[in-house]
């Protein structure tokens, strides 16, 4: 059985068998899990908003084209209003949840106008929703094989493109998802 906190700080990434629609080739970075169950956000799924939408919708403005342009990403089904901030750990926040050394997830406005003024982190993504599974859900859903886990690369987060994620991700720990059955089996 997998440790409570194996799967913090780790990439969830689909398997071809994927059915359910939010999760479909989808890569999940998990930013908590307890035994209580599992939160990620989901790093490969494009909104329709851009960061300057989500910024005007809570009063804010920028004056950088940079974040204006910035796309916002579904992070999951779970609560799509809200949004999550996954970003390098530097600066201190409102609300932060520090998933490792190098990365921080944050859901207060704080982050959000320091990004708007240039003086939020360096490197961050911006979601709307999460990912949510119950106690025990996901590390069922692993044994069913429905995903692929792989340490977390900074460089898929934050520079590959979110329609090469996917396999970016899947080539971490050597899998190429190409030459993946979409059949589900257990040895």
């Amino acid at each position: 059985m997998l440790a409570l906190t194996a799967l913090a700080n780790q990439f969830l990434i689909a398997m071809p068998n994927m059915r359910d629609p939010s999760f479909v080739r989808s890569v999940a970075l998990i930013c908590q899990h307890s035994g209580e169950g599992a939160m990620g956000v989901i790093i490969n799924r494009l909104s329709e908003y851009r960061l300057g939408d989500v910024l005007a919708q809570m009063g804010l403005k920028t004056r950088l084209a940079e974040i204006e342009d910035a796309p916002v990403l579904i992070g999951g089904p779970v609560q799509p209003e809200r949004g999550f901030v996954l970003h390098s750990a530097e600066g201190v926040w409102e609300s932060s949840y520090r998933i490792s050394e190098s990365l921080s997830v944050t859901t207060s406005r704080d982050v959000l106008v320091a990004l708007a003024e240039g003086h939020g982190p360096r490197r961050a993504i911006v979601a709307l929703g999460y990912a949510g599974w119950g106690a025990g859900q996901l590390e069922d859903e692993i044994k069913q094989n429905a995903w692929l886990t792989a340490e977390p690369d900074q460089r898929i987060l934050f520079d590959v493109a979110l329609e090469q994620r996917w396999e970016a991700a899947a080539r971490l720990i050597g899998v190429n998802v190409a030459n993946l059955s979409s059949q589900a089996g257990n040895a």
